[in-house]
């Protein structure tokens, strides 16, 4: 009797201690197969984050419902910090740079700021710290993730959509389109979504989920207007809906 109330506990602990992923959250369209992002990708590390319960709202740095909860098909469980600082593009390199902090690929952190400093990683590790575009050593060489993280929050200072419109590539065709690509547009305010999981149907169609963050700094979210899955062949209310297109389908370079 003993045993089985054990295991009985044991199963209910496992069933609120087991982490869904973008990738198991949500079931794949009717009619649809899931396009497999490449083994360690950035495609994958995207598919596989953690999100938080069922239900979670989107909240803001200071802890508010955010404005955008209403769009909210899901909370990727990542910090947001305490400070309006990780917006739309900030969000987007938050994840690019978590991806290569990872995988220990310190060499590729790097990402310009607006006047179009290179504030790559590996200088901030080494102890450097910026000034008036330049570095200067003024700390002892530190790799931890404490260090990484404060290295981002000097990246979300002074980057935003205007620099990393930039540095991305442009995708030649709607058909190429694969998880981790951005849809973005460079302005003040610009804006920008991250695709986060692809479908694909015997057509050839694409459907996809999208994330993004918002002004003011605010949990990732996963969106949903109607349906989480979006297709660039369907308009979609959201805000900046618009930039669901083609022509601003852009990705980092591999």
């Amino acid at each position: 009797m003993i045993s089985i109330i054990t295991s009985l506990l044991l199963l209910i602990c496992s069933a609120f201690t087991s982490t869904d992923t973008v990738l198991t959250r949500f079931n794949t369209p009717a009619g649809y197969q899931q396009v497999k992002a490449a083994p360690g990708s950035f495609g994958e590390y995207l598919q596989n984050l953690p999100l938080k319960p069922v239900g979670t709202h989107t909240l803001t740095y200071k802890g508010a419902v955010a404005a955008t909860d209403v769009f909210t098909a899901a909370v990727v469980d990542l910090s947001v910090g305490h400070e309006d600082l990780q917006q739309c593009a900030d969000a987007v390199m938050r994840l690019r740079g978590e991806y290569l902090y990872r995988q220990k690929r310190f060499n590729e952190i790097a990402f310009h700021f607006e006047s179009g400093f290179k504030c790559d990683y590996i200088h901030y590790a080494d102890g450097y710290r910026y000034h008036n575009d330049r570095w200067a050593l003024k700390a002892k060489k530190d790799y931890s993730y404490p260090t990484f993280m404060r290295y981002m929050t000097l990246v979300f200072d002074y980057a935003g959509t205007l620099s990393l419109d930039k540095e991305l590539k442009k995708v030649k065709s709607p058909d190429e389109l694969k998880t981790g690509d951005i849809f973005i547009k460079g302005g003040s305010p610009g804006h920008c979504f991250i695709v986060m999981d692809v479908v694909e149907n015997a057509q050839h169609k694409k459907q996809f989920l999208l994330a993004q963050s918002f002004m003011p700094a605010q949990n990732i979210q996963v969106l949903q207007y109607r349906s989480p899955w979006f297709s660039m062949d369907v308009k979609s209310e959201i805000w900046y809906g618009e930039l669901i297109d083609k022509a601003y389908l852009k990705r980092f370079e591999e």
